[in-house]
C-alpha cells in the first residue's frame, strides 16, 4: 500500500504539553483556596481580641500580642509573670509599700491555682480561661514599672539585699563555727561526774594502787585513768598509761612546738586571734593544735624505744574486728601504712598545704593522694633508719609563721611522710561519722570507725544515727555509770 506524502499525514497528538498547562491550573486554583482560608482566620478571630478591656491603654502600654495569648504560650507567660511578680515582691517589701506587694502575693496565688488545676487535668490551658488571670498581672506588673520598679533598680535592690545576706551568712558561720567548737570542746556533766569519781576511788582504795604497783606521783587526771583501768578486766590486754612529763627528751630545744609555744607571737594567735583583727577564722586558731598529745604521734620511736612495728589509733575510734592482721601487712620498704583519702578531688595535697608558697610548690605534687591520721601502721625500724621524726623538725621549723599550713597535724604529717607511705585497703579505716553521711556498706565492712569531727558520739550535738555504733561498746550497767547518769 502506498503511503501517503509527508504533507498528508495525520499530525501526531502532542498530550504532554496540555498535561503541564491542567498541572499549572491546579495549583493556582490550590494558592486561591489557600489565600481564601488565611483571609477566613483573619476575619475570624476570637473576639476577645476586640472585646473592650478596663485597662486597655495599660495594656497597650505592655504590648501584650495575641501570640502571648495563644494556647500554646499562656502556660509559659503565667509561669514568666509569676517569676518576675516574685521579685517585685521582695522590692515592694524593701521599700515598705506592703499592701503592693500584698496584691502582687495574692495575684501569684491565683496564677499559680491555675497552673495547679490544668496540671492536675492534664489539659493545656485555654486562652479563655487564663485571660482574666494574664492580665490582672499585667495590670499590678505595669503598676509596679511605674512604681520605678524596672529592671536596673529592681538588680540594684537585688545585688544590696545579696550582699547583705552574704554578709549576715559570715556572721552566722563565723559564729556557729565558734559555738561549734566550744560544744565539741566541752566535757559533759556525765563524763566530769566519772573522772571525779574515779579519782576519789583512787585516793580512798589503795587496793587499786598496788594492782599497777604505782608509786609515782600522778596528774589527777591520770589517776582517774589509772583507776578505770584497775577496776575493769580487758580480757588479758597490757594497759600501760605515760605521762609526757617522764619524757626526759620532750623540751624546747629538741621539740619545735614546745619552742613555739614560748613564742609571744604565736601564743596570741593560738590564744587570743588579736594580731590578725580576728580575720583567722576560729578553728585555724584552736590551741589544741599546739598540744602535745596531738604531735606526740610524730615521736613513736621515743615513746616505745623497743618495739619494731605499731598499730596507731585515735581516741576516736571504734575497733569492730580484729587489727592483728595489719602486723603482717608489707609495707614496701614504707614507714606509714594509711588508707587514702583522694576519692575526691579535695583530699589531695593541694587541699591542705598553701601550694603558692615556693617551698610546697617545689617539693610536693598538688594531685598527690591524702591520706588519714587515726588507724596507722607504723614501721618503726624504717622510721629510725631514715629519721622520720628529723624530717618533722624540718617542715615544722619551716612553718613557724605559718604560712606552709595553717591548723591540725594532718598537713605536717603529709610532707614527713610523703614518698614514705603504702596505701591500705579502704575496709580498715573508716572515716567521718563525725561530720558526714558514710556508706552503711563501708561501715559494715570496716575495722576501725572513726568519728572524727565535732560531733562525737558522746556528745550531745553527735550525729544519732552513728551514737550506737560507740554505745554498743560502753556497759551501761556498770554502778560507775549509773552513778553519773549515762545513756
Amino acid at each position: 500500500m502506498r503511503r501517503r506524502p509527508v504533507d498528508f499525514r495525520r499530525p501526531v497528538r502532542r498530550r504532554f504539553p496540555n498535561l503541564i498547562w491542567w498541572t499549572l491550573l491546579g495549583i493556582v486554583v490550590l494558592l486561591f483556596i489557600v489565600i481564601l482560608s488565611k483571609e477566613g482566620q483573619i476575619e475570624s478571630r476570637p473576639a476577645t481580641v476586640k472585646r473592650s478591656y478596663k485597662h486597655n491603654r495599660i495594656i497597650e502600654g505592655l504590648n501584650i500580642t495575641d501570640e502571648m495569648l495563644s494556647a500554646d504560650s499562656v502556660t509559659r507567660q503565667i509561669s514568666d509573670q509569676i517569676s518576675l511578680a516574685k521579685a517585685f515582691v521582695v522590692i515592694a517589701k524593701e521599700s515598705n509599700n506592703l499592701q503592693f506587694a500584698w496584691e502582687l502575693s495574692a495575684q501569684i496565688r491565683n496564677s499559680q491555682v491555675l497552673l495547679s488545676s490544668a496540671a492536675t487535668r492534664r489539659t493545656p490551658l485555654t486562652t479563655s480561661e487564663s485571660d482574666t488571670v494574664i492580665r490582672d498581672m499585667a495590670y499590678l506588673l505595669y503598676q509596679a514599672q511605674q512604681l520605678h520598679y524596672d529592671s536596673a533598680t529592681m538588680i540594684m535592690r537585688l545585688k544590696a539585699k545579696i550582699q547583705a545576706l552574704e554578709e549576715q551568712m559570715g556572721s552566722v558561720s563565723e559564729k556557729s563555727s565558734k559555738y561549734g567548737q566550744i560544744a565539741a570542746e566541752e566535757v559533759p556533766k556525765s563524763l566530769y561526774c566519772l573522772g571525779v569519781r574515779l579519782t576519789s576511788k583512787w585516793f580512798g582504795n589503795l587496793t587499786l594502787q598496788s594492782k599497777l604497783n604505782e608509786r609515782k606521783k600522778i596528774s589527777t587526771k591520770l589517776k582517774a585513768m589509772k583507776a578505770w583501768f584497775s577496776m575493769n578486766d580487758f580480757q588479758g590486754v597490757t594497759v600501760d598509761v605515760q605521762k609526757f612529763e617522764d619524757f626526759k627528751w620532750l623540751n624546747a630545744s629538741y621539740v619545735p612546738v614546745l619552742k613555739q609555744l614560748q613564742d609571744s607571737e604565736t601564743q596570741s594567735y593560738y590564744f587570743s586571734g588579736n594580731n590578725d583583727g580576728s580575720r583567722t577564722p576560729i578553728k585555724f586558731r584552736n590551741p589544741k593544735y599546739l598540744s602535745m598529745l596531738n604531735h606526740l604521734r610524730f615521736y613513736i620511736p621515743e615513746v616505745f624505744p623497743a618495739l619494731k612495728k605499731v598499730v596507731f589509733l585515735d581516741d576516736d575510734v571504734v575497733v569492730q574486728k580484729d587489727l592483728s592482721g595489719l602486723f603482717s601487712i608489707d609495707l614496701n620498704g614504707n614507714v606509714n601504712g594509711a588508707v587514702e583519702t583522694c576519692m575526691e578531688t579535695f583530699h589531695r595535697y593541694h587541699k591542705y598545704l598553701n601550694y603558692s608558697h615556693p617551698l610546697i610548690r617545689e617539693h610536693f605534687d598538688p594531685d598527690a593522694c591524702g591520706w588519714a591520721f587515726g588507724m596507722n601502721v607504723f614501721d618503726l625500724v624504717e622510721w629510725r633508719k631514715r629519721n622520720v621524726t628529723g624530717i618533722y623538725h624540718h617542715w615544722q621549723e619551716r612553718n613557724v609563721d605559718r604560712t606552709l599550713w595553717k591548723l591540725g597535724t594532718l598537713p605536717p604529717g603529709l610532707l614527713t611522710f610523703y614518698g614514705l607511705t603504702e596505701p591500705l585497703d579502704a575496709s580498715w579505716h573508716v572515716l567521718g561519722l563525725g561530720y558526714t553521711n558514710v556508706n552503711p556498706q563501708l561501715i559494715e565492712k570496716g575495722a576501725v570507725l572513726h568519728f572524727n569531727g565535732n560531733s562525737k558520739p558522746w556528745l550531745k550535738i553527735g550525729i544519732e544515727k552513728y551514737k550506737p555504733l560507740w554505745e554498743k561498746y560502753v556497759d551501761f550497767s556498770l554502778p560507775l555509770l549509773q552513778q553519773c547518769n549515762f545513756h
